[in-house]
């Protein structure tokens, strides 16, 4: 087993900023700690975000890594307030 990183204790985890594309071709941008789980889990009824009520989870197509919540959540804020075209140009497809 690996040694934690500089600041990280034993159980620490990585947070994770991702982007989802809907089946109505529509973006979602959430955080987690394991990106697959948190994309099986919008796929649930009662587990996945409200987002996704009426619509399906198809891809993950963006994701980034952070050393804690709070720098995930300051990322996941700044790509929320991006216009659609900015957010393409971020997964690489603008």
């Amino acid at each position: 087993m690996s040694e934690p990183g500089p600041g990280k204790k034993n159980g620490d985890k990585s947070w994770y900023v991702y982007v989802i594309r809907a089946s109505d071709d529509s973006l979602y941008t959430g955080i987690t700690t394991d990106v697959q789980r948190r994309f099986n889990e919008h796929g649930q009824p009662g587990k996945g975000a409200k987002y996704f009520r009426g619509k399906q989870p198809v891809a993950v197509v963006y994701s980034e890594n952070h050393p804690d919540q709070g720098s995930a959540l300051r990322r996941e804020a700044e790509i929320k307030k991006l216009s659609r075209d900015d957010k393409l140009q971020l997964i690489g497809q603008g």
